[in-house]
This record gives structure tokens, sequence and C-alpha cells, in this order.
């Protein structure tokens, strides 16, 4: 594609829906991309997409980057995070592992607490 201006990009931790609706929307969202002169990216942050579902996007010219920290900056959302964006995401996540797993059980704690809340 000659001229484009940058990419646009859908974030998520895995993709396992079969969802046609929101599949159209995808498409439809990265038809409208092209228009502007964007590429749509998906971003997994695991492995988790059905792989009719990643056939279906690649065939409508979507860049799919999946959750693993092998490959190149075109297949793996961390290899891209690091050579691409200069930031070692999977280290964060190594990392700060114990914090963001305390962060999100106080969290929960807190929403499915039997108390009355104001």
């Amino acid at each position: 594609m000659q001229g484009i201006k940058g990419c646009v990009f859908e974030v998520r931790q895995g993709y396992k829906s079969k969802d046609s609706k929101r599949q159209n929307a995808d498409i439809a969202n990265a038809a409208n991309a092209y228009v502007h002169k964007y590429m749509p990216v998906i971003i997994l942050f695991s492995t988790q997409i059905d792989s009719d579902v990643a056939k279906r996007y690649k065939e409508r010219h979507w860049i799919i980057l999946t959750g693993t920290k092998n490959g190149s900056s075109t297949e793996s959302t961390y290899v891209f995070c690091r050579d691409v964006i200069g930031y070692d995401l999977a280290n964060f996540f190594e990392h700060r592992s114990a914090d963001i797993k305390k962060l999100v059980k106080d969290l929960l704690e807190t929403l499915l607490s039997p108390e009355e809340r104001v």
C-alpha cells in the first residue's frame, strides 16, 4: 500500500470469539482504516485466536500480532513492542507479575464483597 500514514491498533487480551457481528465490525473498521491510509493491526497479549478468525482477518489484510516472545516484529506482540516501540513489555509483565496479580485480586475481592457499597 503506497502512502501509508501509520497503523491503527485493536488491542485485546485474546480473541476466541467466533461472533460474526464482531468480526464484521472489525473488518469494516479495517476497510475504513485502509481508506484513510492506515494499516489495521490486532495486538493480542496471548496466543488465543481461533485459526478460522485469524485466516479471515489475514485475508482482509490485517496484521495479527500474537502474545509470543519469539518471532518477528510482524508476528509477535512482544517483539514488536521491544524492537519497534523500544519498550520491553514482556520484561515489564515478568517483573510486575506479582504486583499485577495482587492488584487484580484486591480489586475482585472489593467488587465481590458482600458488604454494602455506598
